[in-house]
């Protein structure tokens, strides 16, 4: 049913084709677009009270200074629809006015913009602002206006806010295991290597945007609402995205001021926020917490589940994350309760994040489905496969495929899991003590609509065109093999061009469907110009009726098949024209909304404690995984390696500190915001599996940005439990959460 077919060039760990242009430079980045117009550069000042209005704002010593061309403020900035507006088009296409009037929405919202000649010049001038402000009563603390919270309309991760399946209460009661945990996970911030940067430039009525951003449709209707324009005025290009992890799928406050500065000046407007500015006026993911209540038999068949999540909603941006979207597909159980919960405060926005809703929900629910089965004196890996499901256990639906259970079997012969049940500060060595974990991974597999458009002309290189992203995950590359593997081409004559609003629309990056979408698109793009050359051909030659297309290969400007061999050159010239052309489309099919579609992985971890400090190291690392069909074995593995680097990191380091007197963010750049490095992470062990899941696209394949996240972070918590018998109830870990359990010295 899902054969994996034979391939010459997909799946191949071809190296990156973009990877010259990045190491020499010459790969330009948002920041780096240099038009024939000196850009001006740009600086925000920002807020410094959580909500309320700006009552007088003194900008004279600033219009003043050396090189300042303007200071913009809510009294002069140029004409927007409000925040909010054209709501239809959703958080990332409705209109995102800066400086509309003098509300202040949340700590650091932009109150003046400062365009000078150079960078030092504008943040000169920005430290002669002086504001004064009128503050409101401001929420900031989720937790303390719990009676506030409502059910978000909708959720990043999941179709509804609430599930019930069954009799909950009457079950867990009956249940003769029973775990009730409460969970708290950090607020984090994507803290992608390049800051959100803009170049705005206007030729009439025209604006052209060079902007870091992982969606270019969203921000062509995102710019084009705000300032009341027509999308087709508008142009928005990224060849490259620094990194991105949901912090760039939309436009934020310093685009739009570009856009408006450089209208104001006629003239480009460069700004990049520093990494300070990010934590404030670029999103961020909020801090949760998470009641987990679990009851099983004695014998460890999971009966009862409820995970009932509480979060902030920035006020005016309809985001929520769905943090029980794991707990909804793991595990067979007769009754299950999900509640989500948000309160809307007065903070910077609050969007997604890599692996939204996974990320956070394993973390919690894989921490306590370990702890029932200690609970229950079995096995952890045991307890996982003995409660499999055969349907997901939310919806009923069927599983278009499901490898969670061969994932961790896998996983485990990988790590060399000895089983039995856990026996912590059982491995010691000196002052170390050992520990090893494990978790699944569960991510959906999604599928989002995407154009493409391909050329080849008479000397057989092909040009592929498409307004897709490459944020840093490969995608040049995998669409070079794609496009090879279709037309029975060398790599080496291909150029994938991407980035683009010129170019046909697609979904993106974002949420691990951009390579499958995209992917079926030039897919398809390549295989209507395959068939016209076989079709054309057989009109010049009755040799050439009846080949297999898919045999079909380009070779120095000929078609090659069979032993025939045809010039493309003459098989144009017969149908007069300059270039065979093809264009493809996806949309998700009817398998996409009637079968439950997931990506899977099972994580293993060794992790060592310090009895004396409680400094925590991972040692090891090690997890099997099923993405479907690998496009390219090397840049697979390093979006799973990255991803594992990722979970360690929220489960060790990353928290954005939040002052609740003032909702202002605290830690706001590297130095205090905590991210693993080079000496936080071990050799890291993956395996793919490598199916083909045809329900999930043409191609096979299933996302994988995001799967390596899911599953790292409770392998390493139930680690930490294994070493010192300690189960913690807050992420990330920190060494004076374990010094009061640890041995006596």
């Amino acid at each position: 049913m899902n054969d994996q077919p034979t391939t010459k060039w997909i799946g191949q760990p071809l190296d990156r084709v973009d990877g010259p242009a990045k190491v020499t430079g010459a790969a330009t980045y948002s920041a780096d677009y240099r038009g024939d117009q000196q850009a001006a550069i740009g600086f925000i000042v920002e807020a410094t009270i959580g909500s309320g209005k700006v009552s007088q704002i003194e900008t004279a010593e600033a219009e003043a200074a050396d090189g300042v061309h303007l200071v913009m403020t809510h009294q002069n900035a140029p004409e927007q629809a409000p925040f909010g507006d054209n709501a239809d088009a959703g958080r990332f296409g409705m209109s995102h006015a800066v400086l509309q009037n003098d509300e202040v929405r949340y700590y650091g919202a932009p109150v003046a913009f400062i365009v000078a000649d150079t960078l030092e010049q504008a943040r000169h001038a920005a430290g002669l602002i002086k504001v004064t402000y009128q503050a409101d009563d401001s929420v900031f603390d989720a937790f303390e206006h719990e009676d506030d919270a409502f059910a978000p309309d909708s959720l990043d991760g999941a179709e509804e806010a609430d599930v019930d399946k069954g009799d909950f209460d009457a079950v867990f009661a009956e249940s003769a295991e029973t775990l009730d945990a409460t969970f708290h996970t950090a607020a984090q911030h994507a803290a992608a290597m390049e800051p959100h940067a803009t170049v705005a430039e206007w030729d009439g009525d025209k604006l052209t945007v060079h902007i870091a951003v992982q969606i270019l449709s969203s921000a062509r209707k995102a710019f084009a609402n705000t300032l009341k324009i027509d999308p087709a005025n508008v142009r928005i290009v990224t060849p490259f995205v620094g990194g991105g992890f949901g912090s760039k799928l939309g436009v934020h406050s310093e685009g739009v001021l570009a856009a408006l500065a450089a209208r104001k000046l006629q003239r480009p407007v460069r700004i990049a926020q520093t990494r300070r500015h990010v934590f404030s006026n670029g999103p961020h993911r909020t801090n949760h917490r998470q009641r987990i209540r679990l009851g099983a038999s004695a014998d460890g068949k999971l009966l009862s589940v409820a995970h009932e999540t509480l979060g902030a909603m920035s006020r005016d941006y309809p985001f929520a994350e769905a943090a029980a979207s794991p707990t909804m597909a793991s595990y067979a159980a007769e009754a299950m309760k999900i509640r989500h919960r948000v309160v809307a405060a007065n903070i910077p926005h609050v969007d997604s994040m890599r692996a939204p809703g996974e990320a956070i929900g394993t973390l919690t629910y894989e921490s306590a489905i370990d702890e029932l089965a200690v609970q229950c004196g079995i096995d952890p890996l045991e307890f996982r496969l003995q409660n499999e499901p055969e349907q997901e256990p939310a919806s009923g639906k069927e599983f278009s495929t499901r490898t969670l259970a061969r994932c961790l079997r896998e996983g485990a012969e990988l790590f060399g899991w000895e089983k039995g049940p856990v026996k912590p500060g059982a491995l010691r060595e000196g002052p170390l003590l050992i520990g090893r974990g494990l978790a699944a991974a569960i991510r959906p597999n999604m599928m989002q609509p995407a154009d493409a458009a391909a050329e080849l002309d008479r000397d057989g290189r092909l040009t592929v065109e498409l307004d897709m992203t490459d944020i840093g995950t490969g995608t040049y590359t995998i669409l070079t093999q794609i496009a090879a593997e279709t037309l029975g081409l060398d790599p080496n004559a291909i150029a994938v061009r991407l980035g683009d609003t010129d170019y046909p629309k697609t979904c993106g990056s974002g949420g691990s469907f951009g390579a499958g979408s995209t992917g079926t698109a030039v897919s398809k793009a390549c295989a209507l110009i395959r068939d016209t050359i076989i079709e054309r051909a057989a009109r010049l030659d009755s040799d050439w009726a009846g080949v297999n297309s898919g045999d079909l290969r380009i070779e120095n400007g000929n078609a090659v098949v069979a032993g025939r061999s045809l010039a493309l050159g003459a098989i144009l010239d017969a149908i007069g024209g300059d270039s065979f052309k093809g264009k493809g489309q996806v949309e998700p099919g009817k398998a996409h909304e009637d079968l439950a579609q997931y990506s899977y992985g099972g994580v293993f971890a060794e992790v060592s404690v310090n009895a004396d400090t409680g400094e925590i190291r991972v040692r090891r690392l090690s997890g099997a995984f099923d993405a479907g069909r690998i496009l390219n074995e090397k840049t697979a593995r390093s979006q799973l390696m990255g991803g594992m680097i990722f979970g360690l990191g929220a489960a060790l380091m990353e928290e954005s500190l939040m002052d609740m007197r003032f909702g202002s963010f605290m830690n706001r750049d590297l130095a205090e915001y905590h991210i693993a490095v080079n000496r936080d992470v071990p050799r890291l062990e993956v395996k793919m599996l490598d199916t083909f899941d045809q329900n999930s696209n043409p191609l096979g394949s299933k996302g994988i940005g995001e799967l390596g996240i899911c599953g790292t972070g409770p392998a390493i918590a139930n680690a930490v439990y294994a070493a010192t018998g300690y189960r913690t109830r807050k992420f990330p870990i920190h060494l004076e959460d374990l010094l009061d359990h640890l041995p006596a010295l």
